[in-house]
């Protein structure tokens, strides 16, 4: 199979997810991180760009990235010890990388929130919680219990949530957004969920969602995260024929 045009992909991927107008957090880099020589031959998609994760990509023969977390956040730091050894694997192995952050979180067909809440059976979405200026979850109105919403969230995750109790025992307004946003219990609270399915959140927020009588899963940052990456990646594998594959690298968080 001959060998894809990396530009290509770039801009197919900068077109679907809408990347230049989606607004992200202050020092985000949504796009193209890290180039290559212009081919790619296969592709890998992880939740965080790290040391490891090239490594695995290296060892998995990949010249594509496909990150949920990428490099850069803010300020850059030196690019020495364990920050030059990526940067120089990145080169030495002529691996690009690609991140997307909210605009891959909020996506209507392969956004992380979008696909946890098909997996977890949900229908009938509506947009639902504003960051940035932009809705990046979604809504649904279901009867459920809490047990049973946590027997379904442990099946898709393969992991058991921490639930935060501070509602009722009965579910019928579920908020989902992956990652880290506990500390966004009140934005949820207010627009009309009792329960908010997300990644992590701090401890204080315990005594929040009972204040504010809400039922929170937190399923983790990482689990709740893989959905999006996998999608985009069988994405560019469907419309450049090049393969693709997912390197598991858990954080436990």
């Amino acid at each position: 199979m001959p060998p894809a045009s990396l530009k290509k992909i770039v801009t197919f991927c900068d077109s679907l997810l809408n990347t230049a107008q989606f607004a992200d957090w202050p020092g985000a880099q949504n796009g193209l991180q890290i180039e290559n020589s212009g081919k790619v031959k296969k592709v890998v998609a992880v939740v965080d760009a790290s040391l490891a994760t090239v490594r695995m990509a290296a060892a998995a023969d990949a010249n594509l990235i496909l990150a949920h977390h990428g490099l850069f956040w803010g300020p850059s730091h030196p690019w020495t010890g364990k920050r030059y050894e990526l940067l120089r694997l990145l080169l030495d192995r002529d691996i690009a990388l690609y991140s997307s952050h909210l605009p891959l979180d909020a996506h209507p067909r392969i956004g992380n929130n979008v696909l946890l809440c098909r997996a977890l059976g949900f229908k009938k979405l509506e947009p639902f919680f504003l960051s940035k200026g932009q809705m990046i979850g979604w809504k649904t109105q279901l009867k459920i219990s809490r047990a049973e919403l946590g027997t379904r969230l442990t099946n898709v995750l393969d992991k058991a949530p921490v639930i935060l109790p501070g509602g009722g025992e009965q579910c019928w307004r579920i908020g989902v957004v992956t990652g880290g946003a506990g500390d966004e219990l009140k934005v949820a609270s207010d627009e009309s969920v009792d329960t908010f399915i997300t990644g992590e959140g701090r401890h204080w927020t315990y005594a929040l969602a009972e204040d504010l009588g809400l039922n929170v899963f937190y399923g983790g940052h990482y689990a709740t995260e893989t959905f999006g990456v996998k999608a985009l990646a069988a994405e560019i594998s469907r419309q450049f024929k090049v393969p693709w594959e997912f390197l598991d690298h858990p954080s436990g968080l």
